[in-house]
């Protein structure tokens, strides 16, 4: 297994990690902040965001779309200031990264894309904490 801090099969720059990780930072800032217009910038527009959920005998994916976070996000909707989370930034490889948000509310699964107006998320999977 690896260490705290060490990150097996890491790739891309310093300077790329550190700006995926403040993309993710400012995804889970926003909500926590109740900051639209931050939450706005660091959302893809292509957004795909799902929680699992059960119906019955089967397992199914709910979706939220970027409008819905920006909105959420508005309304003061996960507005929890000085909220304690931790950041990981997974795997960076040329325009694509992985990483996760760990919050006591959360576990966001988070993948990224590098965009003209920077790295944004595209892809979130996650789970509330029961």
């Amino acid at each position: 297994g690896s260490r705290k801090g060490e990150h097996l099969g890491r790739t891309g720059s310093e300077d790329s990690k550190s700006a995926v990780e403040a993309a993710i930072r400012d995804y889970i800032e926003s909500w926590y902040e109740g900051d639209p217009v931050r939450m706005d910038r660091t959302l893809h527009p292509d957004l795909v965001k799902r929680i699992p959920t059960r119906s019955g005998s089967a397992a199914e994916l709910r979706g939220v779309t970027k409008a819905r976070m920006v909105e959420l996000t508005s309304a003061d909707g996960g507005k929890t200031p000085g909220a304690d989370y931790v950041v990981e930034v997974h795997h960076v490889h040329g325009g694509i990264a992985t990483g996760l948000v760990r919050s006591a509310d959360y576990l966001d699964y988070v993948q990224l894309v590098e965009t003209v107006d920077g790295w944004q998320i595209a892809n979130i999977l996650f789970q509330t904490h029961d």
